[in-house]
């Protein structure tokens, strides 16, 4: 049965089905910004999936890290947050079939679409290093990429007195890929001011032959790193954690293997698309990761007109992000709308990303660029502003927190 909202509930052992026009797999900042977009376009009818009971603003999760700001600042319970006139389902899904319209819930209710937006995020492969799913459950090691670890993160990262700290960043896609620098800086900028940085060093290593891979961008963190003395293990990848004896294996660029002993270990996980997406014809077996196949302009799916993707779950070339996100929960609205009015889909998505890193506890370096790496700031004459800025610091600590829970949420920026 479905209440008055069309939410449809379990009763029993009795599973329900309930029918709406627009689905929307996710209540994150995709889910939620595309739905209060497509709200304010005049579309009714519209439900999100979202197990979870508390959203959170995942760019705080670095400063929670790093120690600018408090844990209870990056989350808010859900059903605060959700737009107006949207309906929500609080369950998860297990499988979306397109052939039939209908997705499958974990509870056995079901949900029928005339179009549907899948956007669930992305899934922390921890498993996929030997060893790191142990260490990351222990008192040594954490990461900035989820609540409960960024709050642990602070707290080891504020303690440290002297010794080794191992950073490291995957290969592969994931939800701004340079998120493990940031509390990287910030922590670095603490224990030169509380007098500890000479006697703790830090190691970054990455996958990649820069720091980011703008010159303009690589060479201020360049200037960062060398200011702090981190040292920095360039196309190198972490391929091993040993819990017990807190070293860690790191892949060199010639295919040996470097072991470092560490105190505190910070690890930005492997991504991928969530299991039960793999498993759906939605994804592409060619797609790194498993992600939706479609198209990166339409950000329809190639092989089924009726679904759409967009965020972390799309396979798209452009550098997965929350900026990214305000450009495509646009695009993906205005088309859906195009196609529910018997319109064609005409919006483009141009492959703007962004990248804000926090290179101290009081200012930013502010990257903002296209597919191809170019610089698009959004203010077009002043290309200067991926210097690093205490202006910038400002915007991306107080001003758009704000934005996010006040306005990109509900559809209006």
């Amino acid at each position: 049965m479905a209440d008055e909202n069309g939410t449809a509930h379990t009763t029993g052992n009795r599973t329900s089905t309930s029918h709406h026009r627009v689905v929307v797999v996710g209540g994150g900042n995709a889910g939620l910004s595309v739905a209060g977009r497509l709200r304010r376009e005049g579309i009714d009818d519209i439900v999100v999936i979202e197990p979870r009971t508390h959203h959170v603003y995942q760019p705080m999760f670095s400063h929670v890290a790093g120690g600018t700001a408090k844990a209870s600042e990056a989350t808010r319970p859900q059903s605060q947050v959700m737009p107006k006139g949207i309906g929500w389902i609080h369950d998860s899904v297990l499988d979306i079939r397109p052939d039939s319209n209908t997705v499958v819930l974990t509870s056995g209710d079901r949900v029928t679409y005339d179009q549907i937006i899948v956007c669930p995020g992305i899934q922390h492969d921890w498993d996929a290093v030997p060893g790191l799913a142990a260490a990351i459950n222990s008192e040594h090691a954490s990461s900035n990429y989820e609540f409960d670890l960024a709050k642990k993160a602070s707290r080891l990262l504020r303690t440290m007195l002297a010794g080794t700290v191992v950073f490291t960043q995957p290969s592969g896609p994931a939800s701004f890929v340079g998120a493990g620098q940031k509390p990287m800086y910030l922590a670095c900028d603490y224990w030169r001011a509380t007098g500890r940085l000479n006697d703790i060093r830090v190691v970054l290593v990455l996958p990649r032959p820069t720091l980011f891979g703008i010159d303009m961008i690589d060479r201020e963190l360049e200037r960062k790193v060398a200011e702090y003395g981190i040292e920095v293990r360039y196309n190198s990848e972490l391929v091993g954690v040993d819990d017990a004896a807190q070293t860690v294996t790191i892949r060199r660029p010639d295919g040996s293997n470097e072991q470092l002993a560490y105190d505190v270990l910070h690890a930005e996980p492997p991504q991928s698309a969530a299991d039960w997406l793999k498993a759906t014809p939605l994804s592409e077996e060619s797609t790194v990761g498993g992600f939706l196949d479609v198209d990166p302009e339409t950000l329809r799916h190639l092989r089924f007109s009726n679904v759409w993707s967009l965020g972390d779950a799309a396979a798209t070339p452009n550098d997965k992000s929350g900026g990214a996100l305000r450009k495509q929960t646009l695009v993906v609205a205005r088309n859906v709308a195009s196609v529910l009015s018997g319109k064609d889909a005409s919006e483009v998505y141009d492959g703007y990303s962004v990248a804000p890193f926090t290179v101290s506890r009081g200012t930013l370096v502010f990257a903002e660029f296209d597919v191809e790496g170019n610089q698009k700031p959004t203010i077009p004459f002043w290309k200067g502003l991926a210097r690093e800025r205490r202006l910038t610091w400002v915007l991306d600590r107080h001003i758009l927190p704000w934005v996010y829970w006040h306005m990109i949420l509900k559809g209006r920026a």
